[in-house]
């Protein structure tokens, strides 16, 4: 078997960003050839990508960029914390994001299939954890955007506004992270949302006792209560509990046209391994 040179695994390992075994032991399969050993990498990775793709990635972070006029931002998940705080994935999403806000007219699954995916492929190798690059999104068509980056990197908002002031647009945004509004007005809540809680709401008031008359108005009453709960411009401001977005709003003549909200993990089904099963996939993998 041809002897393999510490420099040869660390030039491997810098062309390839995977694990020091790993490169070791395809030197080695590859009698010392790096373009051969690399072509072996690129195989044996996606395939151990592949086996982890399965795995919940519910963790991860939020990154948030301006190009001076929009805002972009991004979610990649990962599995845990621990690798959510590792350098190599931190510049991992930066770098995406990099690349989206640089091609901002191409679909996310276009430029997965121009690099994206073989970079995240390379990370699973290295990191030993399931890794989605999950959405991205940006403004548009407004005269002003702002956005919000909660400190932890986990909750993340991009919004659109006519008129107002990037600064109004910042606190808007800060406050949707907050606060977690369905839509932008009561309006803009779909039926089928309000007849599923008209009807829950029926039902908690079915026994009463009072006539159905009342028991109407009370139905009424309680939708009102959640449309103005979960509709943006009917909210307390987080900053100043005394005044409603929709005042703040007129009184800086601005009006939203969208936001988007993102927060990890959310809505992602976390799988549940007993500890000796996580174990047994490790080896296997």
């Amino acid at each position: 078997m041809t002897t393999i040179s510490a420099s040869q695994v660390k030039e491997l390992r810098e062309k390839t960003g995977l694990g020091l075994m790993d490169c070791k032991k395809a030197l080695e399969e590859a009698n010392g050839d790096l373009d051969l050993a690399i072509e072996e990498l690129r195989k044996t990775s996606g395939l151990k990508a592949s086996k982890k793709s399965g795995r919940s990635a519910a963790d991860g972070l939020i990154a948030i960029k301006s190009n001076g006029k929009d805002y972009f931002m991004i979610e990649v998940n990962c599995e845990t914390d621990f690798v959510a705080r590792d350098d190599s994935y931190i510049k991992f999403t930066n770098e995406t994001l990099n690349t989206f806000v640089d091609n901002s007219d191409k679909s996310l699954e276009d430029l997965l299939a121009e690099g994206i995916e073989e970079n995240r492929e390379k990370l699973v190798q290295k990191l030993g954890e399931n890794i989605v690059v999950r959405r991205v999104a940006k403004t548009e068509n407004s005269t002003i955007t702002g956005s919000y980056l909660h400190s932890n990197n986990k909750i993340g908002c991009i919004i659109s506004l006519e008129g107002g002031s990037e600064a109004l647009a910042n606190d808007i945004a800060m406050h949707v992270a907050a606060t977690d509004p369905m839509a932008v007005s009561p309006n803009d809540i779909p039926e089928d949302v309000i007849a599923k809680e008209r009807e829950i709401f029926k039902a908690q008031s079915e026994d009463s006792g009072k006539p159905p008359e009342i028991v109407e108005k009370m139905i009424e009453g309680k939708v009102s209560k959640f449309l103005s709960e979960v509709s943006l411009t009917e909210q307390d401001f987080v900053k100043d509990p005394n005044q409603k977005i929709s005042k703040l709003l007129d009184d800086n003549n601005a009006n939203i046209l969208s936001f988007t909200r993102y927060e990890v993990g959310e809505g992602i089904e976390v799988e549940k391994v007993d500890f000796a099963s996580e174990v047994m996939s490790q080896i296997e993998s």
